[in-house]
């Protein structure tokens, strides 16, 4: 081979193999030498191009490689890659390698109908195809390049198409052609296994979604489950609750009304043997029909706060006064039952003023005070105040501060795990408890409501059955008070006057 190199390129007219060659095996020789050169030439280049489009899914890498590829390899102007669009049938460039970076861009654009021709004929050939561009709706350069355009196949179904532009009319050779056709064909056999890929992981991502949101749905339609159980339950425990109140709160009604009903009767019928006994008679029943309208109003209150239609007008409240009145009607009732009863206010220079509704204070305060003598035998009832001076905002004032005004007892207590039901609407602690000491159990319920519509919160404390309770509500300060350093516990206490100082 090196002698035959030899007299191709340094031929001596001594040389006997130079006379043994006719001309015609000496073209044949140059043309061997030439095809193997370019064989050497691109074989490693092409064979690179082929193992980096091989060992990737990612269809736009395909295509960036395989354009900057042959590119860079053929001295092209220009090289594209263009996908197939069936509607409306065209091609589109998907990627492009430029010689001159300040070229413009050509991707996403797509073939203009007067270039197409290139690619009908690249899709009717086996091979790759020369012809020359116009360029119309593209680019026009002057001269028209020399275009070179193959089909991509796979399974000989087109699925691309490569062109590659030249300006220097440079020729192009037969082996050439056949390794770029070569080439395209595992192009586009690369670029089918990408799209089916691409299709594969759409559809992987279509089948998670849809799981996952069926797994949504699923979760869905568990809580809403729940939440209907949930719902019936509590359901069944209002209607269980309403039940007993009924029942309960029936008896209640009856007791005063009956009192009523005998008392008048012995009254109707004579029955008294004297003025003062009828006196008496008529006393009873004047009691029962109080302590009956208590029990309705209870049962109106709790029914209008349940409707929302409770109406509370709120305006200055002296303190003082309010505990005085409490004390008058609570007093008695606990020195009748042999407890001491206490009164405490916190020393100030000047009266403590609440922003509140008077008739609604005193409706809580009698409720706690009268729940604290009725489940206390033995000990006392202590009513205590506190200031706290701080900035509260209430329906868009701004109050000086809060009382936290506390109804202590040595009571029998409530037992921790039905401290929970204290407050709540048709919900009794105990109904047998209920029955022993009588009422509707709905007096914290509506004293709860009632605080809260003044601005504050209800507290109940106990640590236990027999170890007694506390109730704590806070009100909202009207205008903060001066006071002193002196102890709340000197203020009134039994036996002394409310709030003396």
């Amino acid at each position: 081979m090196e002698r035959l190199d030899s007299a191709i390129h340094d031929p001596s007219p001594d040389d006997p193999l130079r006379a043994a060659i006719s001309a015609e095996d000496y073209v044949a020789a140059e043309e061997r030498a030439s095809i193997l050169a370019q064989l050497q030439a691109y074989t490693p280049r092409l064979s690179q191009i082929n193992r980096d489009i091989r060992w990737t899914l990612d269809l736009e890498v395909i295509q960036r490689q395989t354009v900057e590829g042959l590119g860079l390899l053929f001295q092209a102007d220009r090289c594209l890659i263009c996908t197939v669009a069936e509607q409306p049938p065209t091609a589109i460039v998907a990627a492009e390698y430029r010689s001159q970076p300040d070229w413009p861009s050509w991707v996403g654009q797509s073939i203009p109908p007067s270039d197409q021709i290139h690619l009908e004929r690249a899709e009717a050939e086996a091979g790759a195809i020369l012809s020359s561009a116009s360029l119309d709706g593209i680019a026009r350069i002057s001269p028209s390049p020399l275009v070179l355009a193959v089909a991509t196949r796979h399974q000989n179904q087109v699925n691309g198409f490569i062109l590659m532009y030249t300006f220097s009319q440079r020729p192009w050779t037969e082996l050439e052609l056949g390794l770029i056709t070569d080439l395209a064909d595992q192009v586009g056999t690369a670029i089918a296994h990408a799209q089916r890929f691409a299709e594969s992981q759409a559809l992987a991502l279509k089948l998670q979604q849809a799981n996952d949101s069926l797994m949504e749905k699923q979760r869905e339609f568990q809580e809403a489950r729940r939440q209907a159980e949930e719902a019936r339950q509590q359901a069944e425990e209002a209607s269980r609750l309403k039940s007993e109140f009924l029942a309960n709160t029936s008896h209640e009604l009856r007791t005063p009304l009956n009192g009523i009903i005998g008392f008048l009767k012995l009254v109707l019928d004579g029955m008294a043997d004297d003025p003062e006994e009828q006196q008496d008679f008529l006393e009873e029943a004047h009691k029962s029909a109080l302590h009956l309208l208590e029990l309705i109003n209870d049962v109106l209150d709790i029914a209008k706060i349940e409707a929302g239609k409770m109406q509370i007008e709120m305006g200055p409240v002296n303190l003082k006064e309010l505990l005085a009145n409490v004390e008058n009607f609570a007093r008695p009732m606990a020195e009748h039952k042999g407890l001491n009863f206490n009164s405490l206010l916190p020393a100030t220079r000047d009266e403590i003023t609440l922003n509140g509704n008077y008739q609604r204070l005193l409706q809580v305060l009698l409720n706690l005070v009268g729940n604290a003598v009725k489940f206390t035998h033995e000990g006392e009832i202590t009513i205590q105040a506190e200031v706290k001076t701080h900035k509260v905002d209430y329906k868009g004032s701004t109050w000086p501060g809060t009382v936290k005004i506390s109804v202590i007892d040595t009571g029998i207590g409530v037992s921790l795990e039905k401290q929970d039901r204290l407050f709540q609407s048709f919900s009794q602690v105990d109904g047998e408890r209920t029955r022993q000491y009588g009422g509707t159990g709905l007096g914290l319920a509506i004293s709860q409501r009632l605080v809260e519509a003044m601005g504050g919160t209800v507290h109940f404390i106990s640590m236990g059955e027999g170890l007694g309770s506390t109730v704590t509500f806070t009100t909202l300060l009207y205008q903060a008070p001066v006071l002193t350093d002196r102890d709340p516990g000197n203020g009134s206490r039994s036996g002394a006057p409310q709030g003396a100082s």
